[in-house]
């Protein structure tokens, strides 16, 4: 595409509203101040003032915002140009603005933002990964009913891997596998034998060995460099939801239900993540995974990118490919398409343009919800135990995720993690188990179960 094709269709920039105004809204918020057809001069946090710090934070003026605890201020507001900050969505959906941007990561919240937002006709750019593993196609549906679009985020990598594997299918090429590398590197230091990765680090850590590939089996060395790590978390949530959303929107599949993610270095991808039959770990074609990039200090990171491995078809062209530096499989079979990088809110403005000006959704237009993420218990949970969701991550402890096909939430369905996130148990879960719907202290009257109710509905009517 020529972005510049966006100033043709565009007759004014795109007003935004930005919703949580940390981490992705953070950096969104400072890229709009710079971007020529883009606006954001609305944020909304859980207080008026966090919000007014985040645009104090993207560089603006603080004598040009307002800090509005109802409609009529914020309209006053609005008319005068200013900056406009509160805790409340609603007292802003009736501005003439475009785009909610929902960035809290909160899925309860996410749920009342999104129904404002399509009741107020606008387009929802949903960054909210939590929400939209619940309800996402469903909401999608609704909002093309009246008009509007919901949108995934490019900068995030959702948005990029759908992009990436469906460029790569309508190329013609044969989809292996399409997947990310996790957020975190495993940085290994052969001189110390030192190992970090997200804050943690390991002493004498026994990956010299394991180091190299060259014509082990991919298996033996992948269990080898598992057990070398076994003291870090090799599982992560938000990567099973991230990529779940990627499976809805594209009928891409995990090739196991919790995903295979292993440790490896940059080069091995294609290698990994090829047949079993060509030396790899995958069962068939159109595989969904994510890898932990292991490398030296001194190596490049995949910085959290996205990659697509593709059957070579046509050899002579590979093999002049891997002379000019791409990446190929050992055997020759496989090659890797990557884009290392995701560069959260600073990149998420192609996406909104296209909601907004071209009407376009980063789901495409057969986004049903074939999967969910369910909970797993990782310990035993006695009856009674708030499944509190928290952190960084948003994770729950005691609970890890898995995939499942996609169903209606009957009693004795699993529960899609990011509902049952925050609730308490009414009986206890043992080790390994699905926790169950009917396990659960339902918030049935919560917006989120609201929205998941009305999906069910729509996708899976003959079912209940």
């Amino acid at each position: 595409m020529n972005y510049h094709d966006y100033y043709a269709k565009a007759d004014r920039p795109v007003e935004t509203c930005v919703v949580g105004t940390g981490g992705f809204g953070q950096s969104f918020l400072a890229q709009a101040q710079r971007a020529p057809l883009m606006n954001a001069r609305i944020a909304v946090d859980l207080t008026a003032e966090s919000a007014a710090s985040g645009l104090r934070a993207a560089g603006i003026d603080p004598r040009e915002i307002q800090v509005c605890e109802s409609a009529r201020d914020a309209k006053t507001a609005w008319e005068r140009g200013d900056y406009i900050a509160t805790q409340d969505l609603a007292c802003v959906s009736d501005l003439p603005f475009d785009v909610v941007v929902e960035a809290t990561g909160q899925p309860q919240a996410a749920a009342r933002h999104s129904l404002i937002a399509v009741e107020a006709e606008k387009h929802l750019a949903l960054v909210t990964k939590e929400l939209d593993s619940v309800v996402g196609p469903g909401l999608t549906a609704m909002a093309a009913e009246r008009g509007r679009i919901v949108t995934t985020v490019d900068g995030d990598q959702p948005s990029l891997l759908i992009g990436l594997a469906t460029w790569a299918e309508v190329m013609g090429f044969h989809l292996v596998a399409a997947g990310k590398s996790s957020e975190y590197d495993f940085v290994f230091n052969p001189a110390s034998r030192r190992l970090t990765s997200n804050d943690r680090s390991a002493e004498n850590v026994d990956l010299e060995g394991h180091w190299t590939l060259g014509e082990r089996d991919v298996g033996e060395i992948l269990a080898a460099r598992n057990n070398a790590i076994m003291g870090f978390p090799q599982r992560a949530v938000p990567d099973l939801c991230e990529l779940m959303v990627v499976a809805n929107a594209t009928g891409l599949q995990p090739d196991r239900l919790d995903l295979h993610a292993p440790l490896a270095r940059i080069h091995e991808v294609p290698t990994i993540f090829s047949h079993r039959a060509d030396g790899g770990i995958l069962a068939d074609d159109r595989r969904l995974d994510v890898f932990h990039c292991l490398r030296k200090p001194d190596e490049i990171s995949f910085a959290g990118g996205v990659f697509v491995v593709i059957r070579c078809d046509d050899p002579k062209s590979w093999d002049m490919l891997a002379q000019k530096g791409h990446i190929v499989s050992r055997t020759g079979a496989n090659a890797m398409v990557f884009l290392p990088r995701h560069l959260l809110g600073l990149e998420a403005a192609t996406s909104i343009l296209d909601a907004a000006i071209h009407r376009t959704s980063g789901y495409g237009s057969d986004y049903q919800p074939r999967y969910d993420l369910i909970a797993v218990a990782t310990e035993d949970l006695p009856a009674g135990r708030v499944l509190t969701m928290g952190g960084h991550h948003h994770t729950i402890s005691g609970v890890t995720a898995e995939f499942r096909n996609g169903g209606p939430l009957t009693a004795s369905a699993p529960a899609p993690f990011y509902l049952a996130a925050d609730c308490r148990l009414r009986a206890p879960i043992s080790k390994g188990q699905e926790i169950r719907m009917s396990d659960l202290e339902l918030q049935e009257a919560s917006d989120l179960m609201k929205l998941r109710r009305e999906q069910d509905a729509r996708f899976f009517s003959r079912r209940l």
